[in-house]
């Protein structure tokens, strides 16, 4: 009996992670907003996680996600959901301290060596990132679910939010895009093997280095694109800062060969979603055609950090990420003074 791969047990339409962030919008309208003088970042800015103040030095970083099978493989679906999961502390310039491991599990369909072998994969990811797991909860489920509740560390003075970027400030992404349409591709056997290993590659790799490099040189804002897309994020941070975003169409960094898989039409349902919430918010210039707005709006899983830093610093972010061995890092546009919008050009 052939051995099924881990896709076949992501039965969601489409909605992982931050995927269909845009209906959440609609869901928590309403809902009362905490207020405390030690909750320094809430859910009020859309950010990657909750800031928590300790005293004046210490300051605790809280997130949590949770996805569907991203891979086949048992161990890389667990490096990836792990890599994910961490990857919101470090947007908030924070170091993962502790996890809390989430699992929902369809007991009658999967072996239980399977979901062992995806705990192992997130266990050295962890590990990798220097934190711990200190316990978790699982849940009898329709379909494999796995992620992380995250606690980290980060000085109360150096928190990096999506609400800090300011006019004159260029911008850099630290991964190519992608993912989404290529994890699509492969779970209708369209993808070539060697991209699905290199987009398995991309997105178990933390943002540490990357996270490192930005809070040595000092940032105005980060953000980590997910999957809301690269546009979402970017409309996020425009409205938290008071901006307007400028994103170069052709600048953008995506990986090889998705435009072939894009134009064939593998796009998950969440990047669908996403550029139907923002073609009504963003301006595109003429010429930018349908198949290279929604790459832009690509829903992705654990993808690089977009920063936002003053021409003064600018450099000196290249040459540490350059350090860092952050090496597919791209300038894909710039902070100009507005009131929050998205505007995409060619170049």
């Amino acid at each position: 009996m052939r051995k099924r791969g881990l896709l076949s047990y992501a039965r969601a339409a489409g909605c992982a992670g931050k995927a269909c962030q845009a209906d959440l919008f609609a869901m928590l309208d309403g809902l009362p907003v905490f207020h405390h003088p030690d909750l320094l970042v809430s859910g009020a800015t859309a950010d990657d996680a909750g800031i928590f103040r300790l005293d004046k030095n210490r300051a605790l970083v809280l997130t949590v996600d949770v996805l569907p099978p991203v891979a086949d493989e048992p161990y890389v679906f667990g490096q990836i959901a792990a890599a994910n999961s961490l990857s919101d502390v470090y947007a908030m310039g924070g170091k993962p301290l502790a996890a809390l491991a989430i699992l929902g599990v369809p007991v009658e369909e999967i072996e239980f060596t399977t979901v062992r072998t995806v705990l192992a994969g997130a266990w050295d990811k962890v590990k990798e990132a220097g934190a711990v797991v200190a316990g978790g909860h699982t849940v009898r489920d329709l379909e494999l679910k796995f992620g992380l509740a995250v606690t980290g560390i980060v000085h109360p003075e150096k928190v990096v939010t999506n609400a800090g970027a300011r006019p004159g400030d260029r911008l850099l992404l630290t991964k190519p895009l992608g993912t989404g349409v290529i994890t699509t591709a492969q779970k209708h056997h369209q993808a070539p093997p060697q991209l699905v290993a290199k987009v398995n590659k991309l997105m178990a790799q933390l943002n540490r280095a990357a996270a490192e490099a930005m809070t040595a040189v000092g940032v105005n804002a980060a953000t980590d694109i997910t999957g809301f897309g690269l546009l979402g994020h970017c409309w996020e941070m425009a409205q938290a800062s008071g901006v307007d975003i400028v994103i170069k169409a052709d600048a953008v960094p995506f990986l090889p060969g998705v435009q072939r898989l894009a134009e064939e039409g593998w796009f998950p349902g969440g990047t669908l979603k996403n550029y139907e919430f923002i073609r009504r918010r963003a301006e595109f210039a003429r010429g930018i055609n349908k198949t290279l707005r929604l790459l832009l709006c690509d829903a992705q899983t654990s993808g690089g950090l977009l920063i936002a830093v003053s021409e003064k610093k600018f450099a000196r972010l290249e040459q540490e990420l350059i350090r860092a061995g952050v090496s597919e890092f791209k300038e894909v546009g710039v902070v100009t003074v507005g009131t929050g919008r998205v505007r995409v050009v060619a170049r």
